[in-house]
């Protein structure tokens, strides 16, 4: 596992978003999977600066969202594919045939999770996989206790997340929410991962994760196992690390 610590919280998104545009230009048809969040939406406006200043090609490269809410409109303003939509694929000129995203409804989403994964699978498999890290240390909606085995499926989202989509979305009290996401065996077979996470709120989270026991219980423990992976830190992220180097 590599670690990079940066100076500054606007250092921490340009790095970040570095890492995708250099994917970018080193493979005009890579494929990249990118996650929402506080975190990443600063990380996708660098990326927007990056590519509005060096006009790199993104006519072949595929982007698709690793997980996704379920039961919600896609026009509800936070679902994943609204939030990649407006901040990734429009501004950098996408072709929307290029976007893969889970379905937000669906009769069999045991049918689509199968089908999402041989639709990148098609693409030929994960160049690079963006993702945060959540208070508990949980990657998309694996959360604790997730198997590292799990491949594509539909988990749950944590209480208060769920209280708020809810809220967000007008969501009938007794409407099914979830969230559908690629499970850690998918998160672990792409070819490169970049974890950002900044701010104190995810210093204890991240040094855990990257410095203590590998465990289900912890699921972005799981990342020290990849040979190519890499973890971003803003300062504050990075205040429990003894040693920066």
């Amino acid at each position: 596992m590599r670690i990079t610590f940066t100076g500054s919280a606007e250092e921490f998104y340009f790095v970040t978003a570095s890492r995708i545009a250099d994917m970018i230009r080193q493979k005009p048809d890579a494929v990249i999977g990118l996650a929402t969040g506080r975190t990443t939406t600063g990380v996708h406006r660098a990326l927007c600066q990056i590519h509005a200043r060096e006009k790199f090609d993104t006519s072949r490269v595929t982007v698709f969202g690793m997980d996704e809410i379920t039961n919600v409109s896609r026009l509800f303003p936070g679902s994943c594919y609204d939030m990649l939509l407006k901040q990734v694929v429009i501004p950098l000129g996408i072709p929307m045939e290029n976007y893969l995203m889970p379905p937000t409804y669906s009769d069999d989403f045991g049918r689509e999770c199968r089908s999402f994964e041989e639709a990148i699978d098609k693409r030929g498999g994960v160049d690079l996989q963006i993702l945060g890290i959540g208070e508990n240390g949980h990657l998309g909606f694996n959360q604790p206790g997730t198997p590292f085995e799990s491949t594509t499926w539909l988990s749950r989202m944590d209480e208060k997340l769920d209280e708020r989509i809810r809220r967000e979305s007008g969501s009938a009290p007794d409407a099914d929410l979830g969230g559908f996401t690629i499970g850690i065996k998918n998160i672990m077979m792409s070819r490169s991962i970049v974890l950002a996470a900044n701010g104190a709120a995810k210093a204890d989270i991240v040094h855990k994760a990257l410095c203590g026991r590998i465990s289900p219980e912890l699921p972005a423990s799981v990342l020290q196992l990849h040979p190519f992976a890499e973890t971003v830190l803003d300062p504050e992220a990075a205040a429990l690390f003894e040693e920066k180097k």
